[in-house]
């Protein structure tokens, strides 16, 4: 079992940066991919990277590419989403999601949610 534990967001003016902080619990989650996802009112959860079990792989949406980073701490069970150069369209409800074995786009196949963290990005 993981859980996990978010921290992080707020509101910030364009431009400006946030980190978010995915805190786990569980012996087992330096075996976990994580992936972060964000959800806008009124429209479906999306996808915006997601990073393997060890960080050696990172994937990230076109849309956040050169703005946001993901990375991770195994020693310490936390995963980090740094975003840069903010846009109002970043405004949504983030989340962390892990899952066993390879990171996956969908969020169907994670196991593990964060409670989610609300990004509010002023124009």
């Amino acid at each position: 079992q993981v859980q996990l534990v978010q921290s992080g967001g707020g509101l910030v003016e364009a431009g400006g940066s946030l980190r978010l902080s995915c805190a786990a619990s569980g012996r087992t989650f330096s075996a976990h991919a994580v992936g972060w996802f964000r959800q806008a009112p009124g429209k479906e959860r999306e996808f915006v990277g997601a990073i393997n079990w060890s960080g050696s792989r990172i994937y990230y949406v076109d849309s956040v590419k050169g703005r946001f980073t993901i990375s991770r701490d195994n020693s310490k069970n936390m995963v980090y989403l740094q975003m840069n150069s903010l846009k109002p369209e970043d405004t949504a409800v983030y989340y962390c999601a892990a899952r066993a074995g390879p990171y996956s786009f969908y969020t169907s196949q994670y196991d593990y949610w964060g409670q989610g963290t609300q990004v509010t990005v002023s124009s």
